[in-house]
Parts: structure tokens; C-alpha cells; sequence
């Protein structure tokens, strides 16, 4: 490692300190930066760029899209929509760059592609990192959190811990020493021959049975829920790796998906059994296999943040966190990354928001860098409209912003109107515009999904302290920038832009 690298940011005083050097944590000190927060220190256990990207997925192909050849330059913003892997910059040259590695050999990159793409985004943009310095610990003083490392001290009012969803989580199952965890995955070619049994039936269960089915000599994924390819709609992941239930679903011969809860594994003469009950039908099973992979999940590993006070959910697996990614518990710790999955935003009609993928979670850092930079005084531009550039602004976004659009109902490009005019407040969480109330009047437009699937825009519109949200009909080629979608914006606005 360069002796340049080596001795970025020293312990000392900062205004924020970012953990980790993953695509979150590079995302977040990028926009820190941009914000005017340039006294921040990014640190990392590794001793490179590029995080998890580094390791996983194990089977080597991303679940996101790229798609090289699209209809707009990939130096734009707008393709971001076609581009579901790279992080997002301000410089066109640092734009798009998953495209220049991806071999086209499949529709999505490999896993050295993504990390590749990621050490040249940090060399065009600049970003430092102190590598090799491992946090330890975390403690309180007056106004300034102290976090412990293996290179000394470091002391912010603010830390961001882009630590990812990383460390290796299961639920409480008997037997589970027997196993092994999707973390610890062998070489597929280490599986030839032998009986599998997969614990997990989503996406990481099917990305090493998708593996393992030209070797194997048979394959059983069993989890209590079945699966629901209706919902691929409405879910931010990707079912990439469906081959294994494609064969089930034919019946071919060796592979099974089991819809069934498991009772525990146990060694016994001629192999590990794993032992299941039902749950859409009646019985008990019991499955022998030489492996047990549990692709049960990870969760973050966040040290003693518990202790400091950090209070979590989803099983213990994840902070609980504000609409701003901040712990509702702790204030001054924030969170980026996939660990965002925990604030759920307005969620309407269930419909996750993307924030445990890159192609969310990047606009989320984007967002959480503003905020930050703005608690701490920076101010940010909020430029002024003309009252005739309001609806056009408002249109192309429905039809083209990639925030909107990759984060449904979950981010929003919002306005505000008051006497002093018309100002553009960029990219906001859609529950900070819905229920943060007080303000000026204001409206945002954002591109949500029902429950059956189908995409419509939707206009909100906040007047005298009321507001109105407004859905818009859907478009079967999703032309949201056309005559009636102009029509029908500029009808809700008139009011406000009356006013203004």
C-alpha cells in the first residue's frame, strides 16, 4: 500500500468520521466532500477499496443490472436509470464506470468487475482512505464520540459506520454447529458429488444452489416461506439464480425446494439429516446431505454500538434508524449502505424501498452527506426556479430521475414556494416531505408502485399546511414527461405557482 495512503488522516479531531471503504462508505466521504465537509476522516479494516465487493458474492455474478449500450451517454445522469452498479458522481468522467469492465458475457457484472470499477472511481475522484485501521471501540465524551481503532483516536461530532451487513446471521436453530454458513462457502468443484441441503430460499440460498447444480449430486433448498415469483415486482432484490426451481418445478430429478420450518441437524452414520416440519402442507420431513450451507442472512456487525446505546430490529440484526438513516437512540450516529434497509420510509402498500443494493443505497449517502453537512452548518444551494422551468423540471424527473425512479416511493424531488421564490430542495426522503411537517408550502413528485405491480407518478403538494397527495394514472411505456402529465401537474401547482 502507498506510503500515501497509509498515512491519511491521522487520529485526531474531525467534524465526521466514515467507517468503512465499500461502496457506501466511498459514496458518503465523496459527498461529504462536495458538501463542503472536507475535515472528515474515512477509515477501513481493509487495506484496499471496495468492501464486501472484495468477497462476495461467492459465486462470483452481482444480482443488479448494467445495460453498456442504452439510449442516452453514460456520462449522464439519466443513465443511472440503465446503470445499477456504479456510484454516482458530478464528474462526467467518473460516471458509469461498471461499463468499461463488464465483459458482456453475462447481463451483470462479476463480482471483480464491481470491485475494479470501484478502485477507479475512487482513483478519478480523488478519495483518500486510512487502510489497514481497524475500529475497536466507541465511547462518549461531552459533545464528541471517541472512536477506538488500532491506529489510535479519532474524536467527531458525527460518525457515519458504512460497515455493511457482513457478519454471518442465523436464526436460533439446533444443530446449527454442523453447518456451514453462506460466508464460508467452498469452491463449487469442493461440492462434486456430494448431498447438499440448503437452509434459505432467497437470494443467496439460490445463488449457491445455481452454483453447485452442475456438481452436487443432489440439492434441497428448504425454508418455511415459499416461493413468490408475483412479488419480483416489489421486491428490491433480484431473482438471478431461479434455474434450481425452474428444475424442481419441471421435476427433474435431484433437485427440491421444500416449503418447511426447520425442527434441527443432527449428525448421524450416513451423514448430517436435517429434520423439518411443513408449513404449506402436512408432515415432517427429514433430509440427508453430506453439506448444510445456511443462507440465512448476515447482519451488521456493530461492535459495541449496543452498548453505547444503539438499539436495533429486525432481530437484533440492524439499527433502528430514522428517515435521515440516524439512530433513533444515539443521535450523531449515522448509518449507510445496506444497513439503511432499516428505515423503511411510508412503504405504501408494502413495496420495499432499494437500499439494501448499490443502486439505492448510493442516492441514500447522496442524501445523508446533505444532511450532515447541513447540521453542521454548510450551507447547501438551493437554487432559485422561474415559475415556467417548475413543471418541465417537475415532468422529466417522473420520466427520467434516476432517484425517483430507482428509489420508488421512497425518495423525492421536491420545491418550495414562498415569497422569496421558488427553490429547488433537490432530493429528499418522501416521509421527511410527507410527515416532517411545518414549512413552507411546497410539492414533490415521486414514482411509486401498488401492490399489483403497476408504476404510476404520484404529485404532493403541501398549501397553508394541508397536504394533498395526488396519483397520477399509469403509462404502459411509462411517458411520464407527455401532454396529460403536464396538463395535470401544472393544473395542481397553479395554486402555488399563483403565488409565487
Amino acid at each position: 500500500m502507498e506510503e500515501r495512503l497509509l498515512s491519511a488522516f491521522p487520529p485526531g479531531d474531525y467534524d465526521v468520521v466514515v467507517v468503512g471503504t465499500g461502496p457506501a462508505g466511498l459514496q458518503t466521504s465523496y459527498s461529504l466532500t462536495r458538501a463542503g465537509v472536507t475535515n472528515h476522516a474515512l477509515l477501513s479494516a481493509d487495506d484496499a477499496p471496495g468492501g464486501m465487493f472484495r468477497r462476495f458474492p461467492v459465486f462470483e455474478r452481482l444480482i443488479s443490472w448494467t445495460k453498456p449500450d442504452a439510449p442516452c451517454d453514460p456520462k449522464t445522469r439519466e443513465y443511472e436509470c440503465y446503470d445499477n452498479n456504479s456510484l454516482v458522481a458530478d464528474e462526467p468522467e467518473a460516471r458509469g464506470l461498471i461499463t468499461g469492465f463488464m465483459d458482456r458475457s453475462f447481463d451483470v457484472p462479476a463480482r471483480g468487475e464491481m470491485e475494479a470499477a470501484i478502485v477507479d472511481f475512487v482513483q478519478r475522484v480523488g478519495i483518500r482512505a486510512r487502510y489497514g485501521c481497524r475500529w475497536t471501540g466507541t465511547r462518549q465524551e461531552e459533545d464528541r464520540f471517541v472512536l477506538e481503532t488500532t491506529d489510535g483516536e479519532y474524536r467527531s461530532r458525527i460518525v457515519v459506520f458504512a460497515i455493511g451487513m457482513t457478519e454471518p446471521w442465523s436464526p436460533p436453530l439446533k444443530g446449527a454447529e454442523h453447518a456451514t454458513h453462506y460466508a464460508n462457502t467452498g469452491s463449487a468443484d469442493s461440492y462434486r458429488d456430494r448431498r447438499v441441503v440448503i437452509i434459505g430460499k432467497r437470494n443467496s440460498g439460490f445463488e449457491v444452489a445455481y452454483g453447485l447444480l452442475p456438481w452436487a449430486r443432489d440439492l434441497t433448498l428448504v425454508s418455511p416461506r415459499p416461493v413468490d415469483i408475483s412479488v419480483l415486482a416489489k421486491s428490491p432484490l433480484r431473482a438471478r439464480y431461479l434455474q434450481p426451481y425452474e428444475e424442481y418445478v419441471r421435476g427433474s430429478a435431484g433437485t427440491y425446494v421444500v416449503d418447511a420450518s426447520i425442527v434441527g441437524i443432527e449428525r448421524g452414520a450416513d451423514g448430517l439429516r436435517v429434520t423439518a416440519d411443513a408449513t404449506t402442507w402436512e408432515g415432517r420431513l427429514s433430509f440427508t446431505g453430506d453439506d448444510v450451507i445456511l443462507a440465512t442472512g448476515f447482519r451488521a456487525p456493530l461492535g459495541d454500538l449496543r452498548e453505547l446505546g444503539v438499539v436495533t430490529v429486525l432481530n437484533d440484526r440492524v439499527p433502528a434508524l430514522s428517515r435521515f438513516w440516524e439512530s433513533v437512540s444515539v443521535p450523531g450516529i449515522f448509518f449507510a449502505g445496506n444497513i439503511t434497509i432499516a428505515s423503511r420510509g411510508l412503504a405504501k402498500e408494502g413495496v420495499a424501498a432499494n437500499s439494501s443494493s448499490v443502486n439505492g443505497f448510493r442516492y441514500n449517502a447522496r442524501v445523508l452527506a446533505r444532511h450532515i453537512a447541513e447540521r453542521l452548518g454548510f450551507e447547501q444551494p438551493r437554487p432559485t426556479l422561474a415559475g415556467d422551468d417548475v413543471v418541465p423540471l417537475l415532468v422529466d424527473e417522473l420520466a427520467r430521475g434516476p432517484e425517483v425512479w430507482i428509489q420508488k416511493g421512497y425518495l423525492a424531488r421536491a420545491l418550495s414556494f414562498s415569497d422569496d421564490g421558488i427553490r429547488d430542495e433537490g432530493i429528499l426522503p418522501l416521509e421527511e416531505f410527507v410527515d416532517g411537517g411545518g414549512g413552507p408550502d411546497a410539492a414533490a413528485v415521486a414514482v411509486e408502485m401498488r401492490a399489483d405491480g403497476t408504476i404510476y407518478p404520484a404529485v404532493y403538494v403541501r398549501r397553508g399546511g394541508e397536504l394533498e397527495e395526488h396519483e397520477l394514472d399509469p403509462h404502459p411505456v411509462r411517458a411520464f414527461d407527455g401532454e396529460p402529465y403536464r396538463r395535470d401537474v401544472e393544473r395542481l401547482l397553479r395554486p402555488l405557482l399563483r403565488r409565487s
